[in-house]
């Protein structure tokens, strides 16, 4: 299986609720920096982990793709084994939701390997109770989220994108960059009123007219002060990318990874470079998007 990670075009955070959970109105783009996931039939349930970073993935119970496979048996009343190999390509903690796409196509694989037979709406169910950006990693292309950013409407959008990422080793918690915004609010910045998409109106032109210029002046994220507050190292690689003629520039979700729009395939590689060049990123990925969300990539043949 194969599910991409996400850049946030726009987020837009309410003051919290009493039920502890911020209301947001967000524009996800699904990128071609991806994750895999191999699922092969096992006596338990288990996983292993490959690729950068890998050494910061817990590989116990507490691993969103395991959380997604004994859901998915529990729900199916299924009583089978699988193991889970993860080759990382999302940054671990980036604010591009890697461990979201991980439990998408962890949901597709057992879903796959085991015959259950689940309509994508069904898995799309399980996918909002693992995690809020979850239901967009099986979706993927771009859509509106609501609520917590699980409540998806499909948004046209025509051509591509060409992204470069400023990739920080240390991530960020997002349960921090949270609490840092809230600490804003009640100092006295106003919190976003969230009314559904109204606020990204030129966004979503861009977007449906394929105006590159247009949707990065459109970029917004109201965490990333406070993502920049936590870690002011990313105040380098927005400056980087502004100075290298990034058509917009945000920080990705809770952070630490700034996404920089390229003008071309070719000017998202000079942006990289540019990251690579200021010392402003400990790694650098380029990617298109929008592409589609989780999907079974093909069948091994294990020689049984």
């Amino acid at each position: 299986m194969r599910a991409p990670g996400k850049v946030n075009l726009s987020l837009r955070v309410g003051a919290v609720g009493a039920d502890g959970y911020h209301p947001v109105s967000t524009v996800f783009q699904a990128v071609s920096v991806v994750e895999e996931v191999v699922a092969t039939h096992a006596d338990e349930r288990t996983l292993s982990v490959s690729g950068p970073q890998a050494e910061l993935v817990p590989t116990g119970p507490g691993n969103l793709a395991l959380r997604a496979a004994e859901l998915l048996a529990e729900r199916t009343g299924i009583d089978a084994g699988v193991h889970l190999h993860l080759h990382k390509g999302v940054p671990v903690a980036g604010g591009m939701a890697g461990g979201s796409a991980d439990a998408a196509a962890a949901l597709l694989a057992c879903d796959t390997l085991w015959g259950a037979g689940l309509a994508r709406e069904e898995l799309v169910e399980l996918a909002a109770e693992l995690g809020a950006d979850v239901p967009f990693s099986l979706t993927g292309h771009t859509a509106v989220g609501t609520g917590r950013g699980d409540l998806l409407t499909p948004a046209l959008s025509r051509g591509e994108f060409h992204w470069a990422f400023a990739v920080q080793d240390a991530g960020l918690s997002t349960a921090a960059v949270y609490g840092r915004y809230d600490e804003l609010v009640a100092a006295g910045r106003p919190a976003a009123q969230v009314d559904g998409a109204e606020a990204d109106v030129a966004l979503l032109q861009a977007l449906l007219a394929g105006d590159a210029h247009a949707l990065g002046a459109a970029l917004h994220n109201d965490l990333q002060d406070a993502a920049v507050a936590l870690d002011p190292r990313l105040a380098e690689p927005l400056e980087v990318a502004r100075r290298t003629g990034a058509l917009g520039v945000v920080v990705s979700g809770s952070g630490p990874t700034v996404a920089a729009l390229g003008r071309s395939r070719q000017h998202a590689l000079v942006l990289a470079a540019a990251f690579t060049a200021a010392g402003a990123a400990d790694r650098v990925l380029t990617a298109t998007g929008p592409v589609a969300g989780a999907r079974v990539v093909g069948v091994l043949d294990t020689g049984a």
